[in-house]
């Protein structure tokens, strides 16, 4: 009986483990120049099924987001950013979703680059 009981504990306590790994974190760089640019980025990437946090910096250009892996990987949160018009290393925004953004927003633009330089 002893046996069994530590069995079930063991299996229980093995299983709670393995629960609580499934986040990961990780970060990605995006392009984009300002704060309507933050708020699309977050928004794209949060959107994508699995991602539980995103957050965008301005000045570091770093998506630092939480992830289900089991629900999602990477590459396709770089999708779901560049589908919103900013590009990444793995993906690059078409120039459809890219020239859809807010004048002011055209991060490709030397013009627009030294405008939101401090």
């Amino acid at each position: 009986m002893k046996k069994i009981l530590s069995l079930a504990i063991l299996l229980c306590f093995g299983v709670t483990s393995y629960a609580q790994n499934k986040n990961a974190k990780a970060t990605l760089d995006v392009d984009g120049v300002c704060m309507m640019c933050k708020e699309r980025i977050e928004k794209g990437a949060i959107k994508t099924k699995g991602v539980k946090s995103a957050v965008w910096d301005v000045k570091t250009h770093e998506l630092s987001v939480i992830y289900d892996e089991r629900k999602t990987d990477l590459a396709t949160i770089s999708q779901s950013v560049a589908n919103v018009g900013h590009d990444t290393k793995e993906a690059k925004a078409t120039e459809e979703a890219y020239h859809s953004l807010h004048p002011c927003c055209l991060y490709r633009d030397e013009d627009v680059q030294k405008d939101h330089q401090e």
